[in-house]
């Protein structure tokens, strides 16, 4: 009998959080007739609520009632199935946004672990309404960024077809990370088969699939972000080459992209750039024109072409 009480003051107060979440302010009589109580079961239950993070007010006069504000923290919201689709698949549009796409695939997967079945189609359907145009990430398939963010969570193998130099094949792998950059996505795992750690384009995978088969996160598993930045903007390419670049590092990195090289701060006005190229004298140029004092770390053959360079310009400039 205990356990029925309980669980109908629960349900009770959790459509009372919902009542208050629709609208602005409700008036004690109002929230009553809704919820079948009297006036101070309301009370008692928006009590229940305060004690739980939910700052309820309560104004007392004409034009007064309960009301919804603002907390310290973010307390658990509550959905309908049409705000549920709604909000999977703006986060789904947000995904694809070079500012905010990391942040709303979190909150997706967060909302994906209680997003009840019969809505899954739905969100499917109408995501693929959803487009953008102009800047932004190459177009990555939801259902695959979704199927490899739940493998993260759930820590389970995952599979896909990949391109390599020697054509295309199956990759079995570990997901630990996935990693957005203002262009594309990336998945950062453990390849089971070359037993090592990989970075992966979501745009050139093909038939991704999940599988039941759970793994321990491996002890070793380095800082995604970084890892990630560093193939990309250096480890890509023939070349590699470091500069020592008289500017804080804050500044430099407003000026450089992610994926073209890697800024880190050596203290308030120096840092170096890590880059690569097929061409030395690319990124040679690219940190030249950046308009700092600069000096050639690696490879030492880069400084010699520096020189050369310098030579270049200042003969173009002579009568």
């Amino acid at each position: 009998m205990a356990d029925e009480e309980a669980r109908g003051t629960t349900e009770r107060v959790l459509t009372l959080l919902g009542l208050l979440q629709q609208r602005r302010v409700w008036t004690g009589d109002e929230l009553a007739d809704r919820l079948g109580v009297t006036p101070r079961t309301v009370r008692r239950d928006v009590e229940r609520l305060r004690v739980i993070g939910y700052p309820v007010r309560a104004e007392h006069g004409i034009g007064g009632g309960y009301q919804l504000g603002p907390g310290q923290e973010l307390p658990p919201l509550l959905f309908d199935d049409e705000e549920a689709i709604a909000t999977a698949v703006a986060l789904l549009a947000g995904t694809g946004a070079a500012s905010t796409g990391d942040a709303a695939l979190r909150a997706l997967t967060k909302l994906d672990r209680v997003l009840p079945t019969r809505l899954r189609h739905e969100v499917r359907a109408l995501s693929g309404a959803v487009e953008s145009f102009g800047g932004g990430r190459a177009s990555v398939d939801p259902e695959v960024l979704m199927t490899l963010a739940r493998a993260c969570r759930d820590e389970v193998e995952a599979g896909f077809e990949y391109p390599s130099k020697d054509g295309t094949g199956r990759r079995r792998v570990e997901p630990h990370r996935l990693v957005a950059s203002d262009r594309r996505w990336y998945l950062l795992a453990y390849d089971l088969d070359r037993a090592d750690w990989r970075t992966f384009r979501l745009d050139r995978m093909a038939e991704v699939t999940a599988r039941t088969w759970r793994f321990r996160p491996r002890p070793d598993a380095p800082d995604a972000a970084a890892f990630v930045q560093r193939g990309v903007a250096s480890g890509a390419y023939r070349h590699q080459a470091r500069f020592l670049v008289r500017a804080p590092a804050a500044t430099v990195r407003t000026q450089v992209s992610a994926n073209a090289a890697m800024v880190v701060e050596v203290d308030a006005t120096t840092c170096e750039i890590h880059s690569g190229a097929d061409n030395l004298d690319v990124v040679l140029m690219y940190v030249a024109t950046l308009g700092h004092a600069f000096r050639v770390l690696e490879p030492p053959d880069l400084a010699t072409r520096a020189e050369e360079l310098a030579a270049r310009l200042t003969a173009a400039v002579q009568p």
